[in-house]
């Protein structure tokens, strides 16, 4: 066979595990070619490529990135975008596509394979907000960086009796914010599902003051926002896919608490440094079984589907069912933890 092989949207710690599991298995277990895209979608798009061979790919587990680079490219907000990459796979004479993404990335693949072309998903996504699956690669990554970054962040507010706020990734899900924030020992945990009172987080910091602590730190998710009428909150431009560009939380957060508390507040924002680096080897591993199953399935014909972790185990999902929906922390989840703040 001859497949094709993109990464798609931010990128990811344990991306090129992916890449070199699907080589490795394709032409050493099935005698396969294997066709690189670059920059996401937008390599179908304008045919750019490049031969992924053993020895291309050789060395790559544990870099952080990704060797076919990414792009937030959007076939179908292209004029005749989903043409020109059916123009591509006939050129390539591809037998199908194995898309590396998010709920973007999968979502095109999804609509691909509607469209009748032969694509299979492998998720990634540092948010772990993606649907049909536990847990995404990147995010055990991403979650040590925080939490270590949280570690640090303690020790220079208790230095100083600073309230210090930690802007951390999550657009639509606050997976990371809140997992960092408990490992991290957070005293409040801002995350996108639900609204926060502002007046409610100056309150546990407060507490945190009358009962002899003099610091606190805030966790927040970049997608964070206040119930309506409580704080005013800044909009970015959107992406291809009709996301806002997200950030600032943080340092809207750092005048709100300083203004209404008087305490000094200080705001760090991790940004970017989350998803770089080497991936932990948890998701090493997993970004391993993930591209061995991705390439079985093709080999098996099961495409429109994506590879998921359920549990400890490898399984299929259809890609519409894992696109349906945005994976978000319940409720319930969030509550459990409410007693540990403040």
């Amino acid at each position: 066979m001859r497949i094709g092989v993109l990464t798609g949207g931010g990128d990811c710690p344990g991306l090129n595990a992916v890449i070199r599991a699907v080589v490795r298995k394709a032409i050493d277990g099935y005698g396969d070619q294997v066709i690189g895209f670059r920059d996401g979608w937008r390599g179908p798009l304008e045919d750019s490529t490049v031969e992924l061979t053993i020895e291309s790919t050789r060395g790559i587990l544990p870099r952080g990135g990704t060797i076919l680079r990414s792009s937030r490219t959007n076939p179908y907000k292209r004029e005749d975008g989903p043409q020109r990459v059916r123009e591509t796979f006939a050129r390539h004479q591809l037998d199908g596509l194995i898309a590396i993404g998010g709920e973007d990335t999968l979502g095109v693949a999804n609509r691909l394979h509607q469209d009748g072309l032969r694509v299979i998903g492998v998720p990634k996504t540092i948010d772990n907000d993606l649907g049909a699956t536990d847990q995404t690669f990147g995010f055990d990554t991403a979650l040590h960086v925080a939490t270590e970054a949280i570690d640090r962040l303690h020790t220079t507010a208790e230095s100083h009796n600073r309230i210090l706020v930690v802007e951390v990734m999550g657009r639509s899900a606050g997976w990371i914010a809140l997992h960092a924030g408990i490992a991290g020992g957070a005293d409040v945990i801002l995350i996108p599902e639900l609204p926060f009172d502002i007046d409610e987080v100056c309150r546990l910091i407060r507490r945190r003051h009358e009962r002899g602590r003099y610091f606190s730190i805030v966790v927040a998710a970049e997608g964070a926002t206040p119930k309506e009428g409580t704080m005013t909150v800044a909009t970015g431009e959107v992406d291809e896919f009709g996301h806002p560009r997200l950030g600032g939380i943080g340092q809207q957060l750092e005048r709100e608490i300083e203004s209404r508390t008087g305490f000094e507040t200080r705001a760090t924002v991790l940004g970017h440094v989350q998803r770089g680096g080497m991936p932990t080897a948890f998701d090493r591993v997993l970004a391993t079984r993930l591209g061995l199953a991705a390439i079985d399935a093709a080999h098996h014909g099961q495409w429109g589907m994506m590879i998921a972790l359920h549990a400890t185990n490898i399984e299929l999902v259809a890609l519409a069912d894992a696109v349906a929906e945005v994976r978000r922390v319940p409720a319930e989840e969030y509550q459990r933890f409410g007693v540990l703040f403040g």
